[in-house]
Parts: structure tokens; sequence; C-alpha cells
């Protein structure tokens, strides 16, 4: 009788410094046919991700695009064209580019129309994939503005009432400056869970929260082998969010998603996505930039002045804690899932790039 071998130990994460990661997953989508300067965007959006543990958009994300950029999904060489009728507004089409591409431009453009208008607006219609949402309010953010964000995406979610996957679990992001503290960074779905929690608890065969997702008739359920679709965040108000967020994007851009998704037209299946961004300079409610700045260091110092409740293990505003993490993951690398890594590394292989060293 032989003795059963001991099965080898999983690998864990491994870590690559942030630069180093950047420069890589831009080599990649370089490779995978976008601009030197649009792969350098996306990579920027991915790394930042990562950087604030957010994996679920960071690198993982890289061999997704490529295979987006091989199947003509996305746009590899898009022509963004900007619309304007006001100086306050304006319309991005992205020419199915990427979303990293199309609303870095959109946050830039906001921007520097608020340094003029105060407050400025700038939608984008025909974007595939928009990634981290919280990253685009978070440049603007980082030129001393307020950043808000919304965007609309293919139907994937229940909504109160309606058998089966209705609307899309649309994301909310809002940034805003501090003085001394990192900004304030409120970036949610409109989903109770995310679609990836669903396969992980697949995958680990672990029982999802109650009311959290449901099969494809809509029928909550804890057991992650049958659901299909997330549930809206607190019901009815998570579905009339992304309603809400389906309105002030896609229908206000002139690219309405959901309507065409539940028509007879094949191609309103077609994957899209749509965004607004919205840019307010707080200079022109009165007083200086300091000023507010400031005032928002002192609500968030209350805040953490507050007595802390029992088994909390302390007071945090949105965004704090994963500013801490991308600060942590700056310092000493940011990890990377074995399988994500061999992904990336198979793809290296396959383009000719050079995988960075990794600890």
């Amino acid at each position: 009788m032989t003795d059963t071998p001991t099965p080898a130990p999983k690998p864990g994460k491994v870590r690559v410094p942030a630069d180093e990661l950047r420069t890589f997953a831009a080599a990649l989508l370089e490779k995978g046919g976008m601009s030197p300067e649009h792969a350098r965007t996306t990579a920027d959006v991915f790394v930042w991700a990562a950087q604030r543990g957010v994996e679920s958009h960071g690198v993982a994300r890289v061999p997704a695009y490529l295979d987006l950029l091989a199947k003509g999904v996305a746009n590899a060489k898009p022509e963004l064209r900007v619309e304007s009728t006001t100086p306050a507004a304006a319309v991005i089409d992205a020419d199915r580019a990427p979303g990293p591409v199309a609303l870095s431009a959109a946050a830039d453009e906001a921007v520097e129309r608020a340094r003029t208008y105060g407050i400025a607006s700038v939608g984008v219609r025909r974007t595939v994939h928009t990634g981290a949402i919280g990253y685009y309010v978070s440049r603007i953010a980082e030129q001393g503005l307020v950043g808000l964000g919304f965007v609309a995406g293919m139907p994937n979610m229940g909504y109160t009432g309606v058998k089966g996957a209705a609307v899309a679990t649309s994301p909310l992001a809002i940034a805003v400056p501090a003085a001394d503290h990192a900004p304030l960074l409120l970036d949610m779905a409109t989903a109770t869970i995310a679609l990836g929690k669903i396969r992980q608890a697949k995958a680990n065969g672990t029982p999802l929260p109650e009311n959290a997702a449901a099969t494809e008739d809509g029928t909550p359920t804890t057991d992650p082998a049958l659901a299909t679709m997330p549930l809206p965040l607190g019901g009815a108000k998570g579905s009339g969010m992304s309603l809400a967020f389906e309105l002030l994007t896609s229908v206000l851009v002139g690219a309405p998603i959901f309507s065409a998704f539940h028509s007879d037209d094949p191609a309103g299946r077609k994957h899209r996505q749509n965004a607004l961004l919205i840019a307010v300079d707080p200079a022109a409610f009165g007083g200086s930039a300091e000023d507010f700045t400031g005032a928002v260091d002192t609500t968030l110092d209350t805040l953490k002045g507050l007595p802390v409740a029992e088994g909390a293990s302390g007071v945090y505003y949105p965004g704090e804690r994963s500013a801490a993490v991308a600060a942590e993951r700056g310092a000493n690398g940011v990890p990377v899932a074995p399988k994500v890594w061999r992904d990336l590394s198979q793809a290296a292989e396959q383009f000719g790039v050079r995988r960075p060293d990794a600890t």
C-alpha cells in the first residue's frame, strides 16, 4: 500500500509594482490593437482599481478586453466625436471605444467646461464596458472639483414586480475633494450583490445572502447553483435608481438601451453602455476652493470623532479605506490572483511582451 501524495499547496497571489503592472497591461492592450495613448489610459483605470482592492475591475479585465477587441465588440481605433449645443453640456460619441478611453475623455471635457461655467455635464454614447466608474469622478476631484457619474448598461438584474432580468446593475459614483483627507469617494452599484460574487459563491459552494440573487424567472434564491442574476439594492429603491440612470444617460444622449433590449429588434441585444459625468466647481457657489475643501475636512473629522459603535473597528467615510489600500499597494506592489497572472502570462507569451518580475 502506497501513501497518498500530499497535494501541492495552491499558489498564492503574486505582487507586482504598480508602475510595472501598468506598463505591462498597456503593452498587452497595445498589442491587442489599441493606440499607445489609449492603451495607457485603459491600463491606468485597471491598475487604479486593482490598487484600491477592486479586483473585479482591475487587471483581470485585460484578457477580457483583448477578447472584446479581437471580436470587434470594442473598437480598437475609435474616432471620438464631441457634440455640443451649449457651453456647459456636451456628448461624446465613443464609436464603441473601450469605456476607459471614452469616460476619461469625458471627465477631462467636463473639468475644462466647469472651470469656465461652474458646472458641466458630459454624456457618453456608445461605449463598451465603462470599467471602474469611481476612477473618472476621482479624476475630476483631483482637479479640485466635485465629480458625479452615472452609467447604464445591458439589463442583467431584476426589477421589482417583473419576471426575469429587466434593468442593469447601473452604478453611481461621487467624488468630493478634501484638503488634508483623501477625497470622499462613493462608488456603488444598484444591485445587492455583484455578478462576480454570485459566480464566486457558485465556485465555492457557499450560500448567497437572503434577497441578494434570483433564478432566471426572478425567484429569490440563496443557492448559487440556481442564481442567474442579482436583485436590486433595497428592492424598489435599487431598481428605480437603475431605471432613472437609464433615463439620465442612454435616453438623454439619444441611445436607449432598455427599450431596445426589450424590443423585437435583435440589434437591441448588442452590448453597449452609456454614461453621464458631471463636474461642479465649488468656487462657483461662493467662497474659495480652499474654503470648501477645508469645510469638507471639518465634516469628515466630525464624522470620525463620533463615538464608535460596539463591535465596530472604527468610523470611516466612503473611499477612506480603499485609499489606504491603494497607498499600501503603491508601496508594496499590487496583488494579482494566480489565475489572472496565468492569463496575463499567456497573453504575454502570445504577443511577445515581457512579463514583469513578481514576488
